[in-house]
């Protein structure tokens, strides 16, 4: 294992880890397992407190992987106003400068999956493109900043303090049951959010779709829907819809479609979903460097 850092748009440093050899995977994940109450509550939630190095550990032996805690440093170094599109696939194309890969496969998650289409449509250098918990085509791009205006909203100070829905509930809560959670995020670090779909406002998902012209591969729980009451704008976010509905348009568009039957958006990004369909779909379609 060897560590580097990239330098980001704005200046700041993210520290990289690179584990294994073979063909480069770049890995938006947190290569450090999360430790005490923090981790207690992401049991509860469903959430693998090693999620990110249970996915290294697992396609290290067969690949050069790259990890960086994108995530977890926007929120600890928060990019209020330009965490736009265009500069977080900058980004990650510095990760990939900063470990020397001139080509490289991505898989991201949720908002870092949506990050990976953002980037594919403006490089060449990809050899492989993983999208899970986000949709190629049908995005949806409108609801999501929707719920992140709400919860800039919250977390302003001239707000009251109210229930929410970020990723760790304050007090016991079933798995994905929003309304019992609290919104702990501060108003620089929900801003960023607003920013990048701010960023995607009109932003046509199937209009850019012969511009990623790399192998790829999208995949979703079949129950990943999410209700959002008024204090979140009251809007429903359905990620499995696309993939249940337009299948054969996806698969007609060049993607390899996977649905994952009853999962939802917390049990689909979870090490034993991920990786039985990442890794061969990796081994298939990356050529040896």
């Amino acid at each position: 294992m060897t560590t580097t850092t990239a330098k980001l748009h704005d200046g700041a440093a993210l520290d990289i880890e690179i584990s294994g050899d073979g063909p480069t995977v770049l890995l938006p994940v947190n290569p450090r397992p999360v430790e005490g109450p923090k981790a207690e509550e992401m049991r509860k939630w469903g959430v693998d407190p090693a999620l990110g190095r249970t996915l290294i550990d697992g396609l290290a032996d067969a690949f050069r992987v790259v990890a960086f805690d994108y995530e977890n440093h926007v929120l600890a170094d928060p990019k209020a106003d330009t965490l736009t599109p265009a500069n977080v696939a900058a980004d990650l194309l510095a990760v990939a400068d900063a470990a020397g890969a001139g080509r490289f496969a991505y898989y991201g998650y949720s908002w870092l999956a949506l990050s990976g289409l953002q980037l594919a449509i403006r490089t060449d250098r990809l050899s492989g493109l993983v999208m899970g918990g986000y949709p190629p085509i049908g995005g949806p791009y409108a609801e999501m900043l929707a719920v992140t205006m709400a919860t800039h909203a919250m977390a302003s100070p001239e707000q009251p303090a109210a229930p929410a829905a970020p990723a760790e509930p304050a007090e016991p809560a079933e798995p994905g049951d929003w309304s019992k959670a609290e919104v702990t995020m501060s108003p620089d670090q929900t801003k960023q959010f607003v920013t990048l779909y701010e960023g995607l406002r009109g932003f046509d998902d199937r209009a850019v779709q012969d511009r990623v012209t790399c192998p790829r591969l999208c995949f979703a729980g079949s129950a990943d829907v999410i209700e959002y009451d008024q204090r979140w704008g009251g809007v429903r976010v359905d990620i499995a819809g696309p993939f249940l509905n337009r299948r054969a348009e996806l698969e007609s568009l060049g993607w390899e479609v996977r649905v994952l039957d009853g999962l939802d958006h917390t049990g689909a990004m979870q090490p034993p979903a991920v990786l039985p369909a990442l890794r061969p779909w990796l081994q298939a379609h990356l050529a040896v460097d």
